[in-house]
């Protein structure tokens, strides 16, 4: 039988980098081979082939319809990417292929569509998966399959005009404990852009005035939320990637922050074309405030792989000359003296109660429009010539009685 003679059944990719798996994105294409060791000579009716791609979401949620009945209301949906399909091996006429003891390989490739993809991801309610699937029919045998997944990622080119404009706000509480009021915090802060790498550094331009008669912490958190929609209804995932912790602000004291630095972890990037999934990134400058709610101050990020030219903005801060490691899949985390704290602790208490009684979905701040164009045009359009080379010597000498004089000479 088949499960005597295959010793092995396997898919593999061709990658330039040797073992590392390749990445792919919109417009590549997709080559390797597939590969059946026989022990034995084998009939074989097909071999076919079926590259995949879907984005899908899926939850549940409890249901009240009484006192005393309840039932589960499931929410699921899917988007498809790439559907192709190919046979490697099927005789003409229809009669069966003998294949000889020993290794065949059946070499593969397609084009992924032209047309945007979206970035691979892993969420707890959903997934966006690509994949390739081979199937090997036998006579009178069950139908051998073996599925292998492959890695999409959407360049998201961070030197684009709405990637490049600095981010920046304020907003003030006043501190009150039984209708008592111990005065006003206020917070302002300021990022030079609002589309970074992983890896990089973001510096933080924060003014933090305490007018109250206690001290407060100031800190900044980088946030991700992941996004599940499904029916109109969708379902959300927050949690804390990074922290940066500042000094005790005493009692009718002001801090400044001058560029203190936070650092991007290795996360994968924004995910904004996807109809059912979204992965969004946020910086949020906070105050404890004493005998109140915590205040945050939000600066929505772009989190990109194409990082910023070193001529893509001249008024850009140092933070873009950090270097950058785009390999954000192989990047370790870095150490910490402590974990981020929950996300819980991060959110003030009217926003989590006003994002738990919204179950309409909301619009949100449409980025389309710079995705859809093609990525590497604004690459040209923000990348200024250097200045020219200094030299001691000039290059164009004029004669000594057409060089001119001093006015005193």
């Amino acid at each position: 039988m088949i499960f005597d003679k295959l010793k092995k059944f396997d898919i593999l990719f061709d990658s330039p980098e040797g073992d590392c798996p390749p990445v792919f994105s919109s417009g590549d294409v997709v080559s390797g081979r597939v590969v059946v060791d026989l022990s034995g000579e084998c009939r074989v009716d097909s071999l076919k082939l079926h590259a995949e791609g879907f984005a899908k979401v899926h939850w549940t949620e409890s249901r009240s319809a009484g006192s005393s009945t309840a039932y589960t209301q499931n929410y699921s949906d899917e988007v498809e990417y790439l559907n192709r399909r190919e046979v490697l091996l099927q005789a003409d006429n229809g009669d069966v292929t003998v294949l000889p003891a020993g290794r065949h390989e059946f070499p593969f490739s397609f084009q992924l569509p032209e047309e945007t993809l979206v970035t691979s991801f892993e969420g707890k309610h959903g997934s966006i998966r690509y994949w390739v699937k081979v199937k090997l029919h036998r006579p009178w045998a069950t139908v051998r399959k073996i599925k292998k997944e492959f890695t999409v990622i959407e360049p998201i080119d961070i030197n684009t005009p709405a990637l490049l404009a600095p981010q920046a706000g304020t907003k003030d509480k006043m501190a009150r404990a039984w209708y008592r009021n111990f005065g006003q915090v206020s917070v302002t802060a300021k990022i030079d852009r609002k589309g970074y790498t992983p890896g990089e550094m973001i510096p933080v331009f924060a003014e933090f005035d305490n007018a109250t008669s206690r001290s407060v912490v100031p800190r900044a958190y980088i946030t991700q939320t992941q996004t599940f929609i499904a029916r109109g209804t969708m379902k959300q995932k927050r949690a804390v990637v990074a922290t940066l912790c500042g000094d005790i602000v005493g009692a009718r004291c002001r801090e400044t922050w001058h560029g203190r630095a936070i650092k991007i972890p290795p996360v994968g990037p924004s995910v904004l074309q996807c109809r059912i999934i979204k992965v969004e990134y946020m910086l949020k400058v906070c105050v404890d405030v004493p005998g109140t709610s915590k205040m945050c101050l939000e600066l929505p990020l772009v989190i990109g792989t194409i990082p910023l030219h070193p001529f893509g903005s001249r008024t850009s801060s140092v933070s873009s000359q950090y270097s950058v490691n785009l390999e954000w899949l192989r990047m370790a985390i870095p150490e910490q003296p402590e974990p981020p704290p929950d996300y819980s602790s991060v959110v003030t208490e009217e926003e989590a109660v006003q994002r738990h009684n919204t179950v309409v979905l909301q619009p949100a701040e449409d980025l389309s429009g710079i995705l859809e164009r093609p990525l590497m045009a604004f690459v040209q359009e923000f990348r200024f010539r250097p200045p020219p080379i200094y030299s001691e010597v000039d290059p164009n000498p004029q004669p000594l009685n057409m060089r001119p004089r001093c006015m005193t000479c």
